[in-house]
């Protein structure tokens, strides 16, 4: 399976309404990375609005986009939340929540218009939006003897490693950021430095003197 390791996402939060025969929906999309971040969206949204009767919302995380849900909040089901969905899978976008507020205008409209209005609306917070393609990075922490320290940095000092943060006591540590798609070829290039060793040679080193690596996690 190819390793997937961009993908396109809010620069930032947006805005977008939509009117019909009296009734509101207003609609606020947010950049979002975790349920966290979901929770903290909705309740900027209940701020904003205490008084609407409906926070219809959708969302999608992860590069797969398996992670997701949609949500009515009161209305028909199927009326709201999975209009909001489409217009998400439409823009391309994931790591993204739009929630659209509902202020009554006396008038029902119906199934129809209600699928109507929370996907155009959902579509105008997206498109006042900036969207921008992200790059998936793998967080690594480097521990090394300060005898390793020239040959580290000459490495880690071009792409596809990003320098994330440095720490010098007794020993060095550096925590460093590499693209997911670029993980094997760029720390095998960091062994053979820092062992002396060619490339075909590194994968024979169980271990190097005064070097570790630590994977921490997903950027």
């Amino acid at each position: 399976m190819e390793i997937q390791d961009t993908y396109q996402t809010l620069a930032g939060p947006s805005e977008g309404e939509f009117k019909d025969r009296g009734s509101k929906f207003l609609a606020y999309a947010y950049p979002v990375e975790s349920k966290a971040d979901i929770e903290a969206a909705q309740t900027i949204v209940r701020k904003l609005h205490p008084k609407a009767r409906h926070h219809c919302y959708a969302y999608r995380l992860g590069l797969d986009k398996n992670n997701f849900r949609a949500n009515d909040d009161g209305e028909p089901s199927g009326t709201a939340g999975r209009p909001i969905l489409g217009q998400l899978d439409s823009a391309g976008v994931t790591n993204v929540i739009v929630i659209v507020v509902r202020y009554f205008g006396g008038t029902l409209l119906g199934a129809s218009g209600l699928i109507n209005a929370y996907r155009k609306s959902a579509a105008e917070a997206l498109a006042a939006g900036s969207i921008v393609e992200k790059i998936v990075e793998e967080k690594y922490t480097l521990y090394f003897d300060y005898g390793h320290m020239s040959k580290i940095m000459n490495v880690i000092s071009k792409p596809p490693f990003r320098m994330l943060e440095q720490r010098f006591t007794e020993t060095a540590e550096l925590d460093v950021a590499i693209r997911r798609t670029l993980i094997d070829d760029a720390l095998l290039q960091l062994k053979a430095q820092v062992a002396e060793v060619y490339l075909e040679e590194v994968p024979e080193l169980k271990t190097i003197a005064g070097f570790e690596i630590k994977y921490c996690g997903t950027l």
